[in-house]
């Protein structure tokens, strides 16, 4: 309870800092997330995902970096980019404020739109953390008598549908999640069998997929990163490439997602060795 609450004293802190330059964020995963669970399950998170407008991102960022946000852990997105494709100004709209007591607030997304985001979130790491699907168990399992299917379905494109679809029922088929009352229980039991292959090699594997950057002075570990990238995650490579999960092969999504990679993992790793090198000089 303790934890919980310096979270919410945490976010609330974040939310001053950025409502003090007339920008209004909205919080995803993490303490989001959290609130579903029970009381006895806490969900701990190490840093705070805010998302911003996309006209507000450059001088949110500003903030994100200063000293005043020092101690807070904050990731900032623009927007919520390929997580969801619902008009940010219809998340927002839908969005809600969170009150804690005696200190403030801030807001989230609802709990329909926070379903797909979450989904979606876990899928673009491959299914890696199966821990992860515990916010999904608990945000359906949990969800009010009001709660609208068709808002969480809905509003995106059909193939979007599928993968949210088969991440219930993979949350499901693992964690027991009782979907029999809902409209997805038919569809979430036709699951793809090279999604449940994937899931499984991916709970088992000790390769953890990094950042190449986290890599680039390590040689073993270097390796093992660019073995991943080349024959990447078809879960990952499908949802990058924003791709079908009934599609008769992964590997076209396979190899647009390499292609896709290669400069940003580029343009990432030079300016991590440029500000080595700075920093080196500067030390010298």
């Amino acid at each position: 309870m303790l934890q919980r609450k310096a979270q919410e004293v945490r976010a609330v802190q974040a939310f001053s800092l950025f409502r003090e330059k007339g920008i209004e964020p909205i919080l995803i995963k993490g303490l989001a997330a959290a609130r579903y669970y029970p009381a006895a399950q806490q969900r701990l998170s190490i840093d705070m995902d805010l998302a911003v407008a996309e006209d507000d991102f450059i001088n949110a960022d500003a903030i994100a970096r200063s000293a005043a946000a020092d101690g807070l852990a904050i990731d900032l997105h623009r927007e919520l980019r390929h997580l969801d494709t619902v008009r940010w100004g219809d998340l927002f709209d839908n969005s809600e404020l969170i009150e804690v007591d005696g200190v403030g607030s801030y807001r989230v997304l609802r709990a329909e739109d926070h379903l797909r985001v979450l989904c979606v979130h876990w899928l673009t790491d491959g299914g890696r953390h199966k821990e992860r699907l515990w916010d999904i168990f608990y945000i359906v399992a949990n969800r009010n008598g009001d709660f609208n299917w068709d808002r969480v379905l809905g509003t995106v494109s059909v193939r979007r549908q599928r993968w949210l679809t088969c991440t219930l029922g993979l949350t499901g088929r693992y964690l027991g999640l009782d979907l029999t009352d809902t409209p997805v229980s038919n569809a979430a039991l036709d699951l793809p069998k090279w999604l449940i292959k994937t899931v499984e090699r991916e709970w088992v594997s000790e390769t953890k997929f990094l950042p190449l950057e986290s890599a680039i002075y390590d040689r073993k570990k270097l390796l093992k990163q660019i073995r991943k990238r080349l024959d990447p995650n078809p879960i990952r490579a499908t949802v990058e490439m924003e791709g079908s999960f009934d599609a008769k092969t992964r590997l076209f999504y396979k190899i647009g997602n390499t292609l896709k990679r290669i400069m940003p993992s580029y343009r990432r790793i030079s300016g991590t060795i440029k500000l080595d090198r700075a920093n080196t000089t500067q030390s010298r």
